[in-house]
């Protein structure tokens, strides 16, 4: 028997997910909101309880994700490979709410099916890595200072299974990757003190966007299948956990750690 009151089954779990997982009251900004990963994360983000930033270049689609999320969601429209954009997209959030408590640095592009290393563009090579890790490290530059002045934040840098592994594909992309997981323990290293944590989530394959062509290719399933220990890709709601762990305030020793969820791709 239960005494009077007491909370079983579902709400028990409800509230202990709550207790741990919950973010009420806290701002949260979510870069490439406007698909894939980014509006995922939003969604959950959200759902814990955050009021959510979401800031991607594309308009009408933030404003359809801000129209589904409803209160406690802003739209940003800005491009964070601008120095300007990025000052803009903190300076908007402290202004309508006063801090920022997480920063999801998940924008970042690829140009999957490149030629061999030898022949790839060094343009297109330095754009990729000027998307995917000069701009995230200016937005933690500007979001990181205002954490910094309240002595608390956490970062959650999006990487990739293919910064730990190579990649025959996209050499931009793995490296990139590869200087974000290794950034995010840079600035976790220098920040920890002050209060601001800097971790790295980085999934395996997942169905996005940016990855259509892939999905739509039964040989590449194939291959993918036969690969990965669990025997198929992951399931955006697969990620949820993670993501969750990483900006609760209940993980405030947890820094500088790349936290991969892959099906134990990178453990085969």
């Amino acid at each position: 028997m239960h005494a009077r009151g007491e909370m079983t089954g579902p709400a028990r779990t409800s509230a202990i997910l709550q207790l741990t997982f919950g973010l009420d009251g806290h701002i949260a900004v979510v870069t490439g909101a406007s698909s894939g990963f980014g509006a995922h994360f939003a969604r959950v983000l959200h759902a814990a309880g955050a009021t959510v930033v979401l800031v991607a270049r594309r308009t009408d689609r933030l404003q359809a994700l801000t129209d589904e999320l409803g209160d406690r969601s802003l739209a940003v429209a800005a491009d964070i490979g601008s120095a300007d954009a990025r000052a803009e997209v903190v300076t908007r959030t402290l202004d309508e709410f006063g801090r920022i408590d997480v920063l999801v640095n998940n924008a970042g592009i690829s140009h999957p099916g490149q030629p061999c290393a030898t022949e790839e563009s060094i343009d297109e090579f330095a754009h990729v890595l000027d998307i995917n890790v000069a701009s995230l490290f200016g937005l933690c530059q500007v979001a990181g200072s205002a954490m910094l002045a309240r002595g608390a934040g956490s970062i959650v840098n999006v990487g990739s299974i293919l910064g730990l592994v190579g990649s025959p594909s996209d050499v931009a992309y793995s490296a990139s990757k590869g200087a974000v997981s290794s950034l995010t323990r840079a600035l976790a290293v220098q920040w920890a003190n002050g209060g601001v944590r800097v971790n790295c989530l980085a999934p395996g394959f997942f169905p996005t966007e940016m990855n259509t062509e892939m999905f739509s290719s039964e040989a590449a399933m194939k291959w993918l299948r036969r690969m990965c220990p669990a025997g198929r890709p992951g399931a955006l709601a697969e990620l949820d956990a993670a993501l969750l762990f990483l900006c609760a305030p209940t993980s405030t020793y947890c820094t500088g750690q790349v936290v991969v969820v892959d099906g134990g791709w990178t453990a085969a």
